[in-house]
């Protein structure tokens, strides 16, 4: 999979959780923030770390914040510097943004100034999030531990038309499909002889390392 460039704004916890894994995938990842010992704590792991103050335009100009595929805004508690940060950002072309939330009103201003996704997280959902914005091809991806996780994808191309009997998948992957989604309906009693169309959305549980033998990350 072709890794990103991803830029954290804030080092909290969550902006902490995040870069750290989207840095131990093999992304490129700026980390900024104004405490200087959290930047120093991340500056172990991710490409670059910086102490800026994220609301100052020339700060991003010179990061080169436009040229970056995603950027995540974990500033909350101070919600005048997230509405900043994420406008500034919007403003630059960032393709897409993410932004910590801090209550119901903070997220309803994001989402008016342009932030693409909005979270409430703590560390851990910092980790699940990452997982997401590298595993593009997820619908969705819960975290059943560590080694293992539940993840909806659509059908891979490769298994359009053809049945599980005949891809074996928990054989051939070591991947359990529990389900099949189509629209609103989930099936679970699947038909082993039944060809998997396009439309289909897979639900699949299995360790993440053995997701990458179809393609994806997990």
């Amino acid at each position: 999979m072709k890794k990103k460039e991803y830029g954290v704004l804030g080092l909290g916890k969550f902006g902490m959780a995040v870069a750290m894994t989207l840095a131990e995938s093999g992304n490129s990842v700026i980390a900024v923030d104004m405490d200087a010992d959290r930047v120093d704590e991340a500056a172990q792991f991710v490409t670059c770390a910086m102490v800026a103050d994220v609301t100052d335009p020339d700060v991003l100009e010179n990061l080169g914040i436009s040229n970056l595929d995603c950027v995540i805004v974990g500033v909350s508690t101070n919600m005048q510097a997230s509405i900043m940060a994420t406008i500034l950002t919007k403003e630059k072309g960032v393709g897409f943004i993410v932004a910590k939330a801090e209550n119901e009103i903070h997220k309803h201003i994001l989402e008016k100034i342009g932030a693409d996704k909005i979270v409430f997280p703590e560390a851990e959902m910092g980790t699940r999030l990452a997982r997401n914005l590298m595993g593009g091809e997820f619908v969705d991806l819960v975290e059943l531990s560590k080694e293992f996780s539940m993840v909806e994808m659509p059908v891979p191309e490769m298994w359009i038309g053809k049945s599980l009997r005949e891809l074996d998948v928990r054989g051939s992957y070591g991947l359990n499909i529990i389900g099949v989604k189509r629209g609103d309906n989930l099936k679970v009693n699947l038909d082993p002889e039944k060809p998997m169309g396009k439309e289909d959305i897979l639900v699949i549980v299995g360790k993440n390392s053995d997701f990458a033998k179809i393609g994806v990350e997990a």
